[in-house]
């Protein structure tokens, strides 16, 4: 790929990566509108391990915030408004372990730690950079895998359409917790537990555009999970459940395959899911009610372990990171069938995710 700083009509998108495993870090790349490719443009370690990415306003530009997945948890907060990331402030542990997530809610950011099975908020001081923990919320329970599933694992935590709750997903108990964030205290109150089938590790949910329907991604069994969500009441009711990869495919049934994240397309019609092991993106169709998923096919993820999945704010690129393959491979969306055509990859050493700013 060209180097380069960003062109006319290009975007801008940044990559984690794990350090421990050979990552540069943060990477910064400008994504051409017309072709999706995107171009390096600088990258920093100052994060170790910053597997997960969230871009929000600070008083100068941009601020993108990222968790350190380490033991002893950390979020930093970095100025994006040049072309290289550059921290703002300190890491600013997050009284949890191992982070794998983070969102900005009501003035918040938020982390769901897996390895405490925990979430953090912390408040955000005027600069942008991370303040003090303002709570932590610790998960309880377990679930019938005995190797995954001993103990909370929260893996995702990110707030509804409505912005009157947070949801944090948990492999470790088969649930997902709905809270209320107290934005002046930064204190998370539990409000009530959805839980779904046992032993199937919800990993990641995503909303769909009408703001009243969601889909838990599980990771122990490859599957999703559509659920009604009223956020009236702040209740999340699972009604149906889908397979991810197509019944009978060849190859399919000899892999152990590891989902990690789900996508929604903006028009609501279409439903994405990466998938490790299988390393494949699913394509899903959704029926006009939002309530019912069809698996329609699946793509070659165009590396190794797909990580992540991100779609482009226009709708038309979608991105794999694929972990240990060490790329981010992008797609060319079909806008009738939803079915993504590789259009090329990008060499990251370890990616973890893509973010756009």
């Amino acid at each position: 790929m060209t180097n380069g700083a960003a062109g006319e009509g290009a975007g801008r998108a940044y990559i984690g990566s794990f350090t421990s495993a050979g990552g540069r870090g943060i990477t910064a790349v400008a994504v051409d509108a017309g072709t999706g490719e995107p171009s390096f443009l600088g990258a920093t370690d100052a994060v170790p391990d910053p597997s997960y990415l969230a871009v929000g306003d600070g008083p100068g530009g941009g601020v993108l915030y990222a968790v350190s997945e380490t033991e002893h948890g950390a979020a930093a907060a970095l100025d994006i408004t040049g072309d290289v990331p550059r921290p703002i402030g300190e890491l600013r542990p997050v009284e949890g372990e191992g982070p794998t997530h983070l969102a900005l809610a009501a003035g918040h950011l938020l982390t769901a730690n897996y390895g405490s099975g925990s979430v953090t908020a912390l408040s955000l001081r005027p600069d942008g950079s991370v303040g003090p923990v303002g709570s932590v919320l610790r998960h309880e329970g377990s679930g019938p895998d005995s190797e995954r599933q001993r103990a909370p694992h929260a893996h995702q935590v990110l707030p509804d359409p409505s912005g009157a709750w947070v949801l944090s997903v948990d492999l470790g108990t088969d649930s997902v917790r709905i809270c209320a964030l107290d934005t002046a205290t930064g204190a998370l109150r539990l409000h009530g537990e959805t839980v779904l089938r046992p032993g199937t590790g919800p990993r990641h949910l995503a909303f769909h555009p009408d703001g009243g329907h969601a889909y838990v991604l599980n990771e122990l069994e490859p599957t999703v999970t559509v659920c009604r969500w009223d956020a009236a009441a702040g209740v999340l009711e699972p009604v149906a459940e889908t397979a991810v990869l197509p019944e009978g495919e060849e190859g399919a049934e000899d892999l152990v395959t590891y989902p990690s994240e789900v996508v929604v397309s903006h028009d609501g019609r279409f439903l994405w899911t990466a998938n490790r092991g299988h390393d494949s993106i699913s394509v899903l169709a959704l029926d006009p009610a939002g309530e019912r998923a069809r698996t329609v096919t699946t793509v070659d993820c165009g590396g190794h372990w797909p990580r992540d999945l991100a779609l482009d704010p226009t709708g038309r690129w979608l991105y794999a990171a694929n972990e240990r393959s060490g790329n981010v491979s992008w797609f060319a969306v079909d806008a009738t069938t939803g079915i993504p055509r590789r259009a090329g990859s990008l060499d990251v050493p370890a990616a973890s995710c893509v973010v756009f700013a």
